[in-house]
This record gives structure tokens, sequence and C-alpha cells, in this order.
């Protein structure tokens, strides 16, 4: 018996399209993770990028459960003394909700290389619209 391992040129890619509109910020991370990493594919080979592209619409309607929105902060640093910068989730839903999102499956992808490539597979919008009609992405129903 053989092993099958898939290489990168042998790897066949398709865009899909979800609408985030009521998800859960956690569940939607997750099921794009794996998306993005090939899990749901026969072929996924840990060590190679088997994942499709996925693009988000309404990143804006994101849901969080419970209190996070008061309760669950970002946090970030500008390198400096005294330089640890906090926001709470409602700011930055607020401002910015396609960074909340990339955040959330950012942190559910593979650390090093092999994860940066396959987060360069995600686009994320705040709308309705979006600008890769030329791939002809299929929609993709997640659990909610």
């Amino acid at each position: 018996m053989n092993t099958y391992m898939a290489n990168a040129q042998s790897v066949e890619r398709k865009w899909y399209v979800v609408d985030a509109d009521g998800m859960v910020l956690g569940r939607l991370a997750s099921q794009v993770a794996n998306i993005l990493r090939g899990k749901h594919k026969p072929t996924y080979t840990p060590h190679v990028d088997t994942g499709d592209f996925v693009i988000i619409l309404n990143c804006g309607k994101v849901k969080l459960t419970g209190r996070k929105l008061d309760q669950k902060i970002y946090y970030h640093h500008s390198g400096y003394v005294g330089g640890l910068k906090e926001t709470k989730y409602r700011d930055l839903m607020a401002v910015k909700p396609d960074f909340a999102v990339e955040h959330a499956v950012k942190g559910m992808l593979p650390k090093g290389p092999l994860g940066r490539q396959m987060l360069k597979k995600l686009y994320l919008y705040t709308g309705s619209e979006h600008f890769q009609q030329a791939q002809q992405p299929e929609t993709l129903e997640l659990e909610r």
C-alpha cells in the first residue's frame, strides 16, 4: 500500500463565498480555517497548502456570544516600553470588523510560513459585494 502525499503542483483549488451575517465569530473562524487548510479534502496533507480560497462577506454583522463585546480585549504592542495598547471588541467591531474576523481565523491556522501562505487565500469584505466574480465562487453554507 502507498500513502498519497499531495504536492503544491497537484492541488486543485476552488473558490467559496461565505455570508457571515448573523454567524458567531469563533464558529465562523474555525470552519473557514479548516477550508483554508484543506482539511475538508481527501487529499489533505499536513505539510502542503491544499486548501481553497474563501471570500467572507458581511464581516460587520458577525456576532459575539455572551458579554464578549465588552469583556474580550484585543492587545497589541507598539514595541516601545509601556506601549501595550488594548481595544475592546465592541470598539474593534465598530471600526474594523474585517480585522477582527481575520485575527480570529489567523489564530486557528498553523504558525510559520505555511500558515501565512494559507491566510493569503482569505478575502474579507464588510459589505455584501466582492470583486472576485471572475473566479466564479460557489456559495458555501456553514454551520451556525
